[in-house]
């Protein structure tokens, strides 16, 4: 039963054009091809790349931001309330303003004082800018080598510059090492960053991101078991060739250094724009979708890949639509420039001074000439407060960064 049903999975005519099928890719006269077993290798790749980010978090991205930089600002804490700490935890941490008046009888705080409490309370979680920092450093200096990498591989084939050549022989393709490398090493980042992504800075496009790396990891892996090997380097490089200098911009961003990030951005803006909207979809997709339709009949397989080639093409035109607005904002007048996609830290606003901790005071009577007694420290918590939250902040599209305009 189960080999019938292996059998009718793997048939020649659902993965191949007609006349062609997994017999095609079987070593011969010294030609090797790609076997489905050479991705098991992309596991342990992984893990190597897991446990290299982390050495070089610690050795190269901490020392690099301090070089550069990069400091987070204080932030003031929430002071402890089993009450409150509870619904946030158990509960909400967005409460309605129902809720925030029924939680304010119950603390004996006022409402502006619970607002913020969950306001304080949110920002602790949320990640510091030396973490952001950190992640993309990382990812900088892998898309930077990945990128420069395989454009080595690919600047002296033909199918670099004649695109229809993806097709060439197709599926009697041999292997080369170089392309064996570059698709090893490129799937097992990816296999990476699908593990480490519940650790990593969430941003309001996390969906998005899963969806991204998962059909990412499903075409190359498919393309490496059918032999769409040329098609696949091509598409590879033409997403690395934008991804470093958006991660880049990222950490000048998280550095301070307003210029050199707004001068990158703009080169990431102008580099996605022609390589994700222009290059990807009128160039590979139209050679991968349009052109096989004169030379094969449609198959299964040929269907299959580009419907994940449309999956990425929809997510490339939403962050387009993402870094155009951005770009709008670059333009004179418009002085404040937010991520579109950033979880915003909130800042501190309200008139009321004081915690839930200096109302409990106050009910057990520590009051002078009808007002709240509040300590020095107290007072510059609240300073501090102000000075270190308000003003404008601006994140960057792709970055989920934040810093004075």
């Amino acid at each position: 039963m189960l080999s019938r049903l292996s059998e009718l999975i793997w048939a020649d005519w659902i993965w191949f054009p007609e006349g062609h099928g997994w017999a095609d890719l079987k070593d011969h006269d010294g030609k090797v091809f790609p076997n489905p077993k050479d991705l098991w290798a992309t596991i342990p790749i992984a893990l190597c790349f897991l446990v290299i980010r982390q050495i070089f978090e610690r050795t190269v991205a901490i020392p690099l931001a301090s070089l550069l930089g990069v400091s987070d600002k204080q932030r003031v804490g929430a002071s402890p309330n089993p009450v409150l700490e509870s619904y946030f935890c158990s509960t909400s941490k967005h409460p309605k303003q129902s809720s925030i008046e029924s939680l304010s009888k119950q603390t004996g705080c006022s409402v502006r004082q619970v607002q913020r409490w969950f306001r304080r309370r949110r920002n602790q979680d949320r990640p510091s800018k030396l973490k952001k920092f950190r992640e993309a450093s990382w990812r900088f200096t892998f898309y930077l080598l990945a990128f420069f990498a395989g454009l080595a591989v690919l600047i002296d084939k033909p199918w670099f510059y004649d695109v229809k050549l993806i097709w060439e022989n197709f599926p009697k393709m041999p292997l080369l090492p170089s392309q064996y490398w570059y698709y090893m090493i490129e799937l097992g980042f990816y296999i990476s960053l699908l593990v480490s992504v519940a650790s990593d800075v969430k941003r309001k496009d996390f969906k998005e991101q899963i969806i991204h790396h998962v059909a990412t990891i499903a075409l190359i892996s498919f393309s490496w078991l059918v032999n769409y090997i040329r098609a696949g380097t091509l598409i590879m490089l033409v997403h690395d060739a934008a991804d470093y200098l958006m991660e880049s911009a990222k950490m000048f961003n998280y550095a301070g250094w307003r210029r050199t990030c707004n001068f990158i951005f703009t080169m990431f803006a102008a580099v996605f724009i022609v390589t994700r909207l222009i290059i990807l979809p009128f160039w590979i997709i139209h050679t991968t979708f349009v052109y096989p339709l004169t030379l094969y009949s449609p198959f299964f397989g040929f269907y299959f890949f580009n419907g994940l080639m449309c999956v990425l093409q929809v997510l490339h035109i939403f962050w387009a639509v993402l870094i155009l607005r951005m770009v709008v904002k670059f333009l004179p007048g418009n002085d404040i420039v937010e991520d579109e996609r950033s979880d915003k830290e909130e800042t501190e606003s309200d008139d009321e001074d004081g915690d839930c901790e200096h109302r409990e005071k106050s009910r057990n009577g520590h009051v002078q000439n009808g007002h709240t007694v509040l300590n020095n420290n107290h007072i510059s918590d609240l300073v501090m407060s102000t000075i270190l939250n308000c003003g404008s902040d601006f994140l960057w599209t792709m970055s989920g960064s934040k810093s004075i305009y």
